[in-house]
């Protein structure tokens, strides 16, 4: 049943909302991420044929990485809604015969990797959990080998903006993100630093500015932990809740937003300023 939405002021933030991931999807089509959020809006609209035509990108993103199962349901979600829909019969002809032929070739080839796949990620978790035990993981090893092996900036220019974070102390205010403390010294600048991140994390990059940051969602976090990792919950879809960054590979800071909520969080880059200001009004 199609949920509409209920008030004028849930439907202008609907369509901000809208307009702001239509721009993402475009940018990034392959952003199922932002699919869903989109998909989302669209059936809270009431907007039937929008819904169908994202389903579809969402399918099609899955069968560009491979994931032929998550492909399958996402098609048939469609089918639910139009049983006769010819271009989803066909793309689910397509995936049918795919699958017989890596089967012919060796049998269960999807289904191991998705095993090996899932198996790795746990393997990775594990190894991550373990290593936290030792040291934080606040993405500084990749973001130093992004800037200083790739010969971005100078290895002293890195260590004079990377921040330390003291676990044991009071944040008192937002520790600002490497990438603005690159822009302030006028070593890198940071248009030019969210588009290197964007491309090495495939993180959708969300012009902050133009979004009604849901203020009294971001108040709902720990304040020490969003000021310490500069982290902005700003939106919540369902069962998700939209995050925003300058650090993509700080796992810590997931890891500590993560233990705030039952939600799912969904990560995207974000300028520095927009994370700073915000943050500074939610937390005064």
């Amino acid at each position: 049943m199609t949920t509409v939405a209920q008030n004028q002021g849930e439907e202008a933030q609907l369509l901000q909302t809208i307009e702001m991931f239509e721009v993402i999807a475009q940018s990034q089509p392959n952003d199922c991420q932002s699919l869903e959020i989109l998909k989302e809006a669209y059936t809270k609209m009431g907007r039937e044929q929008d819904v169908i035509n994202t389903s579809k990108r969402i399918a099609q993103a899955y069968m560009q990485s491979g994931q032929l199962s998550s492909a399958i349901l996402e098609y048939e979600t469609v089918l639910q809604r139009r049983p006769d829909d010819a271009d989803v019969q066909a793309a689910l002809k397509q995936i049918e015969d795919k699958a017989n032929n890596v089967a012919v070739q060796s049998a269960g080839v999807e289904s191991a990797a998705a095993v090996s796949g899932s198996q790795s990620d746990t393997a990775g978790f594990r190894k991550k959990a373990h290593a936290a035990t030792t040291e934080i993981d606040d993405g500084r090893k990749t973001m130093r080998k992004i800037f200083v092996e790739s010969k971005i900036i100078a290895a002293n220019d890195f260590d004079l903006c990377w921040r330390t974070v003291d676990l044991t102390a009071a944040t008192s205010d937002v520790v600002e993100p490497f990438i603005h403390a690159l822009a302030e010294k006028k070593i890198f600048a940071v248009e030019k630093s969210l588009k290197l991140l964007a491309d090495r994390s495939r993180a959708a990059f969300l012009p902050l500015e133009k979004y009604d940051v849901d203020i009294d969602l971001t108040r709902g976090f720990p304040a020490e932990v969003c000021r310490r990792w500069c982290v902005l919950p700003f939106d919540r879809m369902s069962k998700s809740i939209l995050v925003a960054t300058a650090n993509p590979f700080n796992q810590q800071a997931v890891k500590d937003l993560a233990e705030a909520t039952t939600h799912r969080l969904l990560w995207y880059l974000a300028p520095p300023t927009d994370l700073i200001s915000n943050l500074r009004i939610a937390f005064r």
